[in-house]
This record gives structure tokens, C-alpha cells and sequence, in this order.
């Protein structure tokens, strides 16, 4: 498996080191966070190829990191000595007998890591020195390929050519399946790994039999006409045959069908969850890794319950499998003590889950956990109604929404405020949390969560009880009855408390959309005012 991965100059990563869990990798981050570079990065190490196609053939500028091209340009602009931008990705393998063909010590780390493992570098090629130093003397931020070279090697400092038997990977990205091609590079290395060798000449020699009697039979006739044209020199016949050449050999003509309906022409969704099956299903010397980009895209929830369910079933505890989502469905069922988050800074794990707070969320897989993964600040309040009036508190008290100053307010809904605030603390979120005291004191209810609060970067706000014990009564508190019952628009004979408890959605939708502000309960200004300065 792969022990470590180092990223550097590579498109969004300007440097980027990780050590990957052993099993699963849910890889999540904002939009333009570089998830699908970093799985790129990874495949192009472990395969020389992207796309399906050979590095140096899908070489381009845009490859290099924008912030080292401009540095560069600027430094080279300033005092014309500094070195061209650079990329290099390794990947680190566990030190296992079968990958000793690959151990080396001709890498990055310092001290020295003699351990198996790939790399590859793309530097100038030497011999284009003297062009390469004519461009950097007006250089632009468009870094002249032409002039470089892509190298894949081994840890032994061997020249790879092809990829080592056992690194094989597969990918499958679900969000951009191709159907028009009938069956796209990935699939066919897929299924070509079910054949042995046996069998894949038996199919070879039987299809260039077919092609050779369709050149003797059903071309006979067209031939006997065509021959009598003298269309060529010295009065050679011309004929038609079947190109036995190894252009038209039977992988490009075979399609793999599904309920008798050719493979190109099944709905993305499916297509997207038989490669992700066919790749997971084979044997234990194939697919060490599997790469999949966004397995929920195209699938309906019932499809993606069943997908996940044959994920989870298919993984081998041999087999490391890296997957891109926007879906807490995925990231909850696969469990999220697998998360790696990346960002700006590059990409970190969460400490440790509690087994109990994984199998939690397992069981609830609805919950947008994701929303927490990727908040820049969290409030988590109790429900719906909490989450209008805090909206409209904290807008009233800065003059803006919370998610205009990062703030996202997430509702618990019923869930449990302990794993949520562990899972956030696992983050590390700045959170504001609260709650209804329910009649409790409020410090009996801090200590039940304590372990998972740090002082100015997260804490629990908790109304007085002599206020009330959940929201409602707390607004009535801390307002003229006058004015709430002008804002709820309710007559002076309906009684305030019973039709606030009883409309709670209701009556906080009234609030939020009037033009009269309310004075907030105390607890929930000090959360505004917590999570705004910290």
C-alpha cells in the first residue's frame, strides 16, 4: 500500500505531503480544492500516464504550479539566475517483499527513507539549455514544454517504461464517463486483466481467421470487379481485404454489453457502477489501487445505497481505495474516520473517531456531515427554528448574514450535540453550539460535552433556566409580549406561549421576515458575538 505521498509544483499543489489511511481515502474540499488533481498526481506516479495516455504526450504549461511560474518570472525578471519551475510527485511503498525491485533510497526524504516506492519529475531537458536560456531571458508565465522531459523511475533509480506489475490501478471517473467511444481506455485495461494469456491469443487468432474468410468470401465478388479496372501501375490488380494489422485487432472491436444493450448506450449512472464493480472485483494481484471520482454522480439514491453497499463489500483488505465526493451520503456510510480534507494548506486527516460516533453516523447517512467537513466557522443549533432566529439575530447584531462572514448554521436536527461537537472538534471547526436546557442546569449539561470544548474555539451557549427551558419562552423573556404579538400577527385572545411552542417553524419565519428587530435571548447574542470574533 501506499505509505506516503509528496506532491510538489503540480498544478494546484505548490508542495503537498500525506500519509494516506490504509484502506479508504474519502477525499473532500471546497470546489477548485484540488481533490481531483491530487488523484491525478497519484495515477500519473503509479501508471507514467494521464488520461490513459503517456506523460510526455499530455505535457502541457498548465501542469506547473502558477504561483512558482510567477515566481520564477519574477525572480529571473529581478536578478536572471533563478532555477525553472519543476514538478515532482513520489509515492512511498510499504516495504514488502514483492516491491523490492523498486526499493531504493533516491528520493526526497531527509534522512534518507530507503523503502520501495515511485517518482516522477518533469525538469529541463538538458539538452535545450542554450533555448531554454534564450526564453528565460523575456520569460512569460506559459512555461515552454518543448524544452522539458518527463522522468519515471523507481526509489532504485531504475528507468520505468511501463507499469510495474504490481502497482496496478484502476480509475474510474463517474463524472465524465464516456459513452460515445463504446468502451474508453480504463474499461479496457479493466476487462483485458480477466483474460490469461491463453485465452487472449485464442481470441486473437480466431478473429483474424473471421477477418480472413470475410477477405476470401464476402469480398470475393467485389474483388473479381475491381480487379478490372487496372487502376494500378503494371496492371497489378487492386482487391479489398479485411486489416489484419494490430490497429483493428479484436480489443478495439469488442464491447461488453449489459442486458444485451451495448455498454456505450446504458445511462452514465450504470456504466459509472460497472467499471467501479469490475475494478474491485478482480483478483487480489490486480487493482492494488483504486481511483474513483465521485461515485454519487448520475446515480439515484437508491442506486448510490447499492453502489456503496458493493463498494464497501468489494474492498480487499490489499486493495487502497481513494475516493473523491461531494456526498456526506458516501462519507458517512464508508465512515468518516477515512476523511482527508484538502485545501489550500494540502490535506490532513481527523484524528481518530470514537467507533461509536463512525457507527452513529453510519446509521443516520442523510446527515450533511460534509457541511461541517468544509465550514469555515460552525453554529450548530437544535432545529429549524433556531436556525431562522439566529440567521436573524446575527444579521441584526452585525449587519450581515453568518454566511457572509463564514459562518454556517447547521441544525442537529434530533441528532446528538456529543457526536456532533466530537466530530467537529476532530476537524478542529471554531463552533458555537447550543441548546435548550430542558430544565437542567445548565453546567451539568457543559460537562456531559466539556471534552470536546476549547476555550475561545468552541464552546456551548445554554439560556438560563429561570428564562425558560427551550427557545420560545426565552423570546418571550426578552420581549414586549406587545410586539412579538404584532410581529407573529396573533390576537390578544390566542395565548402566546401555546401558539409559539405549538408553531415554532411558523412563528420564527414571522420573526425572521419582519420589519421590527426582537431583542435576542442572551445565550444565542453571546454565540453571535463568540463565533464573529473568533
Amino acid at each position: 500500500m501506499i505509505k506516503k505521498i509528496k506532491i510538489k509544483g503540480y498544478r494546484k499543489h505548490k508542495s503537498f505531503e500525506f500519509e494516506p489511511n490504509p484502506r479508504f481515502n474519502l477525499i473532500v474540499g471546497s470546489n477548485e480544492s484540488g481533490k481531483s488533481t491530487f488523484l491525478e498526481a497519484v495515477v500519473l506516479a503509479l501508471t507514467g500516464r494521464v488520461n490513459g495516455r503517456r506523460a510526455s504526450e499530455e505535457l502541457n504549461p498548465f501542469w506547473f504550479n502558477s504561483d512558482l511560474v510567477r515566481e520564477f518570472v519574477e525572480n529571473r525578471q529581478a536578478r536572471g539566475n533563478a532555477a525553472f519551475p519543476e514538478i515532482s510527485i513520489e509515492i512511498f511503498l510499504e516495504n514488502l517483499p514483492e516491491l523490492q525491485n523498486l526499493c531504493g533510497a533516491i528520493n526526497s526524504d531527509v534522512p534518507t527513507n530507503a523503502c520501495p516506492g515511485v517518482a516522477v519529475s518533469i525538469k529541463p531537458n538538458k539538452d535545450y539549455e542554450e533555448e531554454l536560456e534564450k526564453w528565460a531571458a523575456n520569460p512569460t508565465e506559459i512555461i515552454p514544454v518543448e524544452y522539458y522531459e518527463v522522468e519515471w523511475r523507481s526509489f532504485a533509480d531504475k528507468v520505468l517504461s511501463t507499469r510495474p506489475r504490481q502497482l496496478a490501478t484502476a480509475v474510474i471517473d463517474s463524472r465524465t464517463v464516456r459513452s460515445t467511444a463504446g468502451i474508453d481506455y480504463h474499461l479496457r485495461q479493466i476487462l483485458s486483466d480477466y483474460l490469461e494469456s491463453s485465452e487472449r491469443a485464442e481470441i486473437s487468432l480466431t478473429y483474424r481467421n473471421i477477418k480472413a474468410s470475410m477477405s476470401d468470401e464476402s469480398l470475393k465478388g467485389v474483388n473479381a470487379r475491381i480487379g478490372e479496372l487496372n487502376a494500378a501501375l503494371h496492371h497489378q490488380p487492386i482487391s479489398l481485404a479485411m486489416d489484419q494489422s494490430s490497429r483493428a485487432s479484436w480489443e478495439e472491436s469488442i464491447s461488453p454489453h449489459v442486458s444485451d444493450i451495448p455498454f456505450s448506450m446504458s445511462g452514465q449512472g450504470q456504466q459509472a457502477a460497472i467499471k467501479i464493480s469490475l475494478a474491485m472485483n478482480r483478483s487480489s494481484e490486480y487493482a492494488r489501487f483504486v481511483m474513483i471520482e465521485e461515485p454519487e454522480n448520475h446515480l439515484s439514491h437508491t442506486s448510490l445505497t447499492t453502489l456503496i453497499s458493493r463498494i464497501e463489500s468489494l474492498a480487499r483488505d490489499n486493495q487502497q481505495v481513494f475516493i473523491t465526493t461531494h456526498s456526506s451520503f458516501v462519507l458517512n456510510r464508508l465512515g468518516l474516520n477515512s476523511i482527508m480534507l484538502v485545501g489550500d494548506e494540502g490535506a490532513k486527516k481527523i484524528p481518530e473517531l470514537n467507533p461509536g460516533t463512525v457507527g452513529y453516523f453510519k446509521k443516520l447517512p442523510g446527515y450533511d456531515t460534509l457541511r461541517m467537513a468544509l465550514a469555515e466557522k460552525v453554529v450548530l443549533v437544535e432545529g429549524p427554528s433556531d436556525e431562522i432566529i439566529f440567521e436573524r439575530v446575527f444579521k441584526d447584531i452585525f449587519g450581515i448574514r453568518p454566511m457572509e462572514a463564514g459562518v454556517d448554521v447547521i441544525s442537529m436536527r434530533g441528532l446528538s450535540l456529543q457526536r456532533c461537537l466530537e466530530l467537529c472538534a476532530a476537524l478542529n471547526k471554531p463552533v458555537a453550539a447550543m441548546r435548550d436546557n430542558d430544565g437542567d442546569n445548565p453546567e451539568s449539561l457543559r460537562e456531559i460535552v466539556c471534552e470536546w470544548l476549547e476555550p475561545e474555539r468552541r464552546e456551548l451557549f445554554i439560556g438560563a433556566v429561570e428564562n425558560g427551558q427551550t427557545l420560545e419562552p426565552q423570546l418571550i423573556s426578552h420581549n414586549d409580549e406587545i410586539q412579538l404579538r404584532r410581529i407573529l400577527g396573533i390576537q390578544d385572545r390566542a395565548d402566546l406561549s401555546t401558539w409559539m411552542t405549538r408553531e415554532k417553524t411558523e412563528g420564527a419565519l414571522r420573526i425572521a421576515e419582519s420589519e421590527e428587530s426582537i431583542i435576542a435571548p442572551d445565550y444565542m447574542e453571546r454565540a453571535a458575538r463568540f463565533i464573529y470574533a473568533e
